[in-house]
């Protein structure tokens, strides 16, 4: 477990040096971080936005709007990690803008995963807009789990789908699917022998996903309760 963490800490230092030159940018232009997190809400605003055009002028085989939505999320998501750098390096921290930056993203998501389902639903993808559901409540869970857990006093942060990777699994096969699409066509459907229905089409690089999502989110949300538990029992063992 303490691997996990190392290799997911050493990656986002690598990831804050690539973006540091940026955001020093963003400070001499005076942009706040909370002007930052309001941009990438906006931007999820246009993923939704784009969710909600593909189903109502693309047909069921058009993932075009499925890919740019995909870039559009992994562009946003840019600004989860810029928001908080540039309230470091600009020395621009506060409790508020801690408290903005986590209402946000929780509206940014939802409204990403109301655009999601909006696709799903508008071209017939019953299960997997469920899937997208389940994968939404997940979400939510492992962020409000953390959030009580901390104001209990108790700090847990772990699990395998916490936002950034949420955001990247998300954003990384819409756009795969959208790109595959363009070249193998939308429609295409591969069969097995002896099977009557397919086993794969392009929007299946976004879909599948979305049923891994539903179950580890809600895994993560389950064992950061677990582990609150433990730290709240050691808490009032140690309390007598």
């Amino acid at each position: 477990m303490e691997q996990k963490i190392s290799l997911r800490t050493n990656l986002q230092l690598g990831i804050y040096r690539v973006i540091d030159p940026v955001v020093k940018i963003l400070i001499k232009v005076g942009l706040t971080p909370n002007a930052v997190t309001s941009i990438g809400f906006v931007l999820n605003v246009g993923v939704a936005a784009i969710f909600i055009l593909g189903a109502e002028e693309g047909n069921r085989g058009d993932l075009r709007y499925v890919g740019w939505a995909g870039g559009l999320i992994l562009f946003a998501g840019l600004f989860d990690m810029l928001d908080g750098q540039v309230a470091r390096l600009g020395n621009m921290k506060s409790t508020f803008g801690a408290l903005y930056d986590s209402v946000l993203d929780r509206y940014s998501e939802l409204i990403m995963f109301l655009g999601i389902c909006y696709y799903l639903v508008g071209h017939h993808y019953f299960i997997s807009s469920i899937a997208a559901f389940i994968a939404l409540i997940g979400s939510m869970m492992v962020s409000y789990v953390r959030a009580r857990a901390e104001g209990l006093g108790v700090e847990v942060k772990g699990g395998l789908m916490q936002r950034p990777e949420r955001v990247v699994t998300i954003g990384v096969c819409a756009l795969i699917s959208g790109i595959v699409a363009q070249y193998i066509g939308g429609n295409y459907k591969l069969f097995v022998p002896g099977i009557k229905f397919h086993i794969f089409e392009p929007i299946s690089i976004f879909t599948f996903p979305l049923v891994l999502l539903a179950v580890l989110t809600n895994i993560t949300a389950f064992n950061r309760l677990r582990e609150a538990k433990k730290a709240l029992i050691k808490q009032e063992e140690e309390g007598l």
